[in-house]
């Protein structure tokens, strides 16, 4: 990029609003996804026996298994989450600013 349309686009308060949200949010995502892996490993660490007791009564799987299933699908959920509001609302902002630069 030119030095030119680079100081345009940095003062452009589109932009700064797109940075501060954008930051914010992925920020936010990152927060929830390490609370829940290490809730998951504190539990593991402090309260094995938790993880260890059966889903129903003579079953052969512990509750464990299906929680941990459930954190990777939080993760898949989490980024599906992103790229919902990236590609509508951090999109459009990008867009905003591309055309007030040309």
């Amino acid at each position: 990029m030119q030095p030119d349309v680079v100081r345009q686009v940095k003062s452009n308060p589109k932009y700064h609003d797109l940075v501060a949200k954008r930051s914010a949010f992925g920020w936010t995502l990152a927060v929830v996804m390490l609370v829940i892996y290490y809730g998951f490993i504190l539990v593991i660490a402090y309260s094995p026996t938790s993880l260890a007791a059966k889903v129903g009564a003579g079953a052969t799987m512990s509750i464990g298994m299906p929680l941990g299933v459930a954190i990777i699908v939080s993760a898949f959920l989490l980024t599906g989450i992103y790229v919902a509001r990236a590609n509508s609302e951090f999109d459009r902002l990008t867009h905003e600013i591309v055309e007030a630069v040309k």
